[in-house]
């Protein structure tokens, strides 16, 4: 028997294994309504959901509010560059990825202190507004021909490079009090397509991943959070890619990887996938993903994704605890002297 009810939901009962985005900067009534009764994991912010800090702080408050959990995770994709939700005039603008990979040419230490810092201070804008998920950074091995989707969004082409910048990013958000989400595992740096547009195929042999586009995420697989490519590698599995495959999530993420922590879907909504956004959900919590990402703020598909998806399981819980261990209230930072040392490392690298 379950306990009493709220909502039309048992108390007891646990959220939704899904993340949602929202339309725009405030909680429409339908949307309020639905998220209270639906009870998501957490909840997803974009450029058209943030026009200012007080307006995010009180939509985060307000998101947390419908499903009655301080700690439900709002993520952000907020990498620097051109990935980046939160902007001038109220943020300050954060270097892309391949600027710090740039600084290797003055020393491995230099540039992974760059990395640090610009994800410090990412954190500081992000932890200010309620925010505690940020969907970075990416860890894909961009190759040459290979779509741009990924391009300056990478630290740089080699797996050496990116593992170690990689981790220092990662550990920036953390002593921010923030959690970061390594994507998009096992690699999209190969992609010659857009998964946002159509569903790539990249036909690379099975060791030659393993040696180049795995490895960056096996040197971080004790990361909290982990996002999946919306890419088909039929030496992995044929017939899916990565999200609905639960070949590639065992044997690769799982496996070969080692990979144990919270894993998110990309965007359900990206065309890379097909059916209806019900059977996405479906076969990415299927297929082994603890979580399902929705983005577009649609309300219709999100009703239709309710519907479909499960609820967090035992192992999945586990993932999210364990996760959320990893991360504490900031460490002391004084944020103008690392606006000011980044600030002369970049210019450095730009002389």
């Amino acid at each position: 028997m379950g306990g009493a009810l709220d909502g039309g939901r048992p108390v007891s009962a646990p959220p939704l294994a899904v993340v949602f985005g929202l339309a725009g900067p405030a909680l429409a009534a339908a949307e309020r309504d639905f998220f209270r009764s639906a009870d998501p994991l957490g909840f997803i912010l974009f450029a058209r959901n943030c026009e200012s800090p007080a307006q995010v702080r009180a939509l985060v408050a307000d998101l947390r509010e419908t499903v009655g959990r301080a700690d439900a995770p709002v993520l952000i994709d907020q990498e620097g560059g051109r990935v980046a939700r939160l902007g001038p005039p109220h943020w300050p603008a954060r270097p892309a990825a391949a600027r710090y990979g740039a600084l290797m040419d003055r020393g491995e230490d230099i540039a992974a202190e760059a990395a640090w810092l610009g994800a410090r201070l990412i954190a500081r804008d992000l932890f200010d507004l309620g925010i505690t998920v940020d969907c970075a950074p990416v860890l894909d091995l961009p190759v040459p021909g290979a779509h741009d989707v990924i391009g300056d969004r990478a630290f740089a082409a080699d797996a050496a490079t990116v593992s170690r910048l990689g981790r220092a990013f990662c550990d920036g958000l953390l002593a921010g009090g923030v959690l970061p989400v390594v994507k998009h595992v096992p690699g999209h740096g190969r992609a010659r397509a857009d998964s946002h547009r159509a569903l790539p195929t990249v036909d690379t042999p099975l060791d030659a991943l393993a040696a180049t586009d795995f490895a960056p995420f096996r040197a971080l697989a004790d990361m909290p959070w982990a996002m999946t490519a919306h890419v088909l590698y039929p030496a992995i599995d044929p017939a899916a890619p990565v999200t609905v495959s639960a070949t590639a999530i065992a044997s690769v993420v799982r496996g070969t990887i080692g990979f144990d922590g919270v894993l998110v879907s990309d965007d359900l909504a990206m065309a890379a996938l097909s059916g209806t956004p019900g059977v996405r959900a479906r076969a990415a919590l299927a297929a082994g993903c603890d979580v399902a990402l929705h983005c577009s703020g649609d309300l219709g598909a999100m009703a239709e994704i309710a519907d479909a998806a499960r609820r967090i399981d035992a192992a999945g819980a586990a993932r999210l605890a364990r996760a959320a261990q990893t991360v504490h209230a900031p460490e002391p930072f004084d944020a103008a002297a690392a606006e000011a040392r980044l600030g002369a490392l970049l210019a450095g690298a730009d002389a």
